[in-house]
């Protein structure tokens, strides 16, 4: 298998923020997140190096609390990409594979890209393949410069670039595959005699041809996936891309999405045909929506969730780590999380699964059985199971178990004091 070497060491200036730049979310998800799922989704990787940096104690945490394939590496200080590429070399000493290296901030990369590219580097035999794409408008990135055979010969970065390297169209995405035992000597003899004073991994190409080893290049036909993002302009615009992406996806699937314009659907998320998506939907995190679903006006799905067949999610309805069987209705105004709710279930308006408790910092869970019905206004208070065909009235407090096929009711008796409106008037 290969190893993945990501790049996440920046401070992202320009994104004008505390956070990280590669902790920025995307539908909720961090950046770096993109890449460590398109990398181990590859097929072709099973584990990663993050180089860190700028608040590295935040990207360690995220990493280590999320991916289990993967572990961080501080560079400090930073003296460039090569410098930062050379923080891996005490992990990999001894190995004898390819190695990926990618940028942390392209999130739009495919895993079939990163397989493609691997593939493409050991049917060449080369040592280096630098993955590249054509941009009509090169500036500000780093030219391919070939031979008259084709061959890479160098990258030249554009504040090193003389003006007829700058009309090259094809340039370098910052991913490279090389084969280790061949390449890794580079990070030890790398120089940084250039407008940065940085060292630069793409000098390893040139270095390469210099040591006698065949360097190519792979080039990526949708130059979108490679987009990097370096402030919160970008941020959006490469949501925008992604959002576009899945919302035709879905469509070509047979999922009606009534307003494609104002609907968010994460990556992750499953829907199946026949589902009516309608406006202002807001889906992240991983969903199973099944087929034959309403969802919406105004719903927020959060994450966690498995959606049964002919169930409705109504207007301004949260759903959390929910799963919610078939021909079930959350029409109006709930919030149903950490739950499990049954088939032929109704839940009345402005219901709410209390699962939270802020003392112990404790989550516990509903349990909604077959053909319950919830009163409007109601709070479930978790740890609690409503059994099947139980009915809660409405502004129900639930705070123990409900028995099959009862009533519960906890509100006071209805008191009417006869012409008080009256009385208060006639003073």
């Amino acid at each position: 298998m290969v190893k993945s070497i990501i790049l996440a060491a920046g401070k992202g200036t320009r994104m004008k923020s505390e956070i990280p730049k590669v902790l920025h979310t995307i539908f909720d998800k961090p950046i770096l997140g993109y890449i460590l799922d398109a990398v181990k989704n590859s097929g072709m990787v099973d584990y990663a190096y993050v180089i860190t940096g700028h608040k590295s104690e935040m990207v360690d945490g995220y990493v280590k609390e999320n991916y289990g394939y993967a572990e961080t590496i501080l560079q400090n200080p930073q003296l460039g990409t090569g410098h930062a590429v050379s923080m891996a070399v005490g992990k990999l000493q001894g190995y004898k594979g390819e190695v990926v290296i990618i940028n942390g901030d392209t999130p739009l990369i495919k895993p079939e890209t990163i397989k493609s590219l691997v593939i493409s580097h050991r049917e060449n035999k080369s040592d280096i393949t630098v993955a590249s794409t054509i941009l009509e408008n090169s500036s500000n990135y780093g030219r391919i410069v070939r031979a008259a055979d084709g061959a890479v010969e160098e990258i030249v970065e554009e504040k090193d670039a003389s003006t007829e390297q700058k009309r090259i169209k094809e340039i370098n995405t910052g991913i490279f595959c090389i084969n280790w035992d061949k390449v890794s000597r580079a990070f030890s003899e790398l120089k940084n005699n250039n407008a940065q004073g940085e060292y630069y991994l793409t000098d390893i190409v040139k270095w390469g041809k210099e040591n006698g080893l065949k360097a190519g290049a792979y080039i990526i036909e949708d130059s979108n996936e490679v987009l990097g993002i370096n402030s919160c302009k970008q941020l959006a615009e490469l949501t925008k891309i992604l959002h576009d992406e899945i919302i035709d996806k879905h469509l070509s699937n047979g999922v009606n999405i009534v307003s494609p314009d104002t609907t968010w659907i994460s990556p992750e998320t499953e829907i199946g045909r026949d589902t009516i998506i309608y406006p202002n939907c807001y889906i992240s995190g991983q969903n199973k929506i099944a087929s034959n679903c309403k969802i919406g006006p105004f719903a927020h799905i959060r994450g966690g969730v498995e959606i049964d067949e002919y169930v409705k999610i109504g207007n301004f309805v949260e759903l959390k780590k929910a799963k919610v069987k078939s021909h079930t209705n959350i029409c109006h105004l709930s919030y149903v999380g950490d739950s499990e709710v049954g088939a032929n279930v109704n839940i009345g308006a402005g219901t709410i699964t209390a699962n939270y408790n802020p003392l112990t910092k404790v989550k516990s869970k509903t349990i909604i059985e077959d053909n319950v019905k919830i009163g409007s206004n109601s709070v479930l208070v978790a740890p609690v199971r409503i059994k099947e065909g139980a009915n809660v009235g409405a502004v129900g407090v639930i705070t123990k178990d409900i028995e099959p096929w009862s009533l519960a009711v906890t509100r006071a008796p209805l008191k009417v004091l006869e012409g008080w409106v009256k009385r208060v008037l006639n003073k």
